[in-house]
């Protein structure tokens, strides 16, 4: 029982804390920037524009099928070879904002493709041009449409920030294993507090998106 009082102490729970934020903060640049990307990519995937759609979807699907953990590595190991050496924390924003894009592109491909196609067609019959009714009409349906699908994704990511602390990044995983690298006795108390912790931030964020996707509806 002391052991578990003496995993959680003050000192403990505020470094625990720090990682989250560390953690928070990753999954948030990535996410900002995975949309606009992954947007760009799903709409032009979506067009298919002469042979650069094609070739933008095979770049997705490969990096869709590659493992993240793999990619992390290759950002973190691989590119130095090339005279880019990013630190531990860009690494991780690099290679999982690059994941994430694929992911997303997917998303947006098949959210446009949900809307009816009549709206396009409508849209181009009032006089709008593709880009503005792509922007206007198609967009804004497609997004409602995609909202518990992109925060599932985002859920993933926050999830999927765990596999950065083998590059050492100093997010919620890296430091639960700081801690219980001092004793050994507290590997229990901390990954039960890192399952609460995780718990907590999804939960969260899938209850938003039932909030939101009820109002939108």
């Amino acid at each position: 029982m002391q052991n578990w009082i003496d995993a959680y102490s003050a000192v403990n729970l505020k470094f625990l804390l720090q990682g989250l934020w560390v953690t928070v903060e990753i999954s948030i640049i990535s996410v900002v920037f995975s949309m606009i990307i992954g947007s760009i990519l799903g709409i032009i995937r979506y067009t298919k524009i002469p042979y650069f759609s094609k070739i933008v979807g095979f770049i997705i699907d490969v990096i869709r099928n590659l493992p993240l953990l793999l990619i992390i590595f290759f950002v973190y190991f691989g590119l130095p070879a090339f005279g880019f050496k990013p630190d531990t924390i860009p690494a991780a924003i690099l290679a999982m904002t690059v994941f994430e894009s694929m992911m997303v592109a997917e998303i947006i491909r098949s959210g446009i493709l949900a809307v009816d196609v009549g709206q396009m067609e409508a849209a181009r019959a009032v006089g709008m041009k593709y880009t503005q009714a792509m922007w206007h009409i198609v967009l804004p349906q497609a997004y409602k449409k995609m909202i518990p699908a992109l925060v599932s994704q985002l859920i993933s990511l926050i999830k999927d920030t765990s596999l950065a602390t083998i590059i050492v990044v100093p997010e919620l995983m890296q430091h639960a294993q700081v801690i219980y690298g001092q004793n050994a006795n507290y590997i229990v108390p901390m990954y039960l507090a890192l399952a609460i912790l995780y718990f907590i931030v999804c939960y969260a964020l899938s209850v938003v998106s039932k909030i939101i996707d009820r109002r939108l509806a």
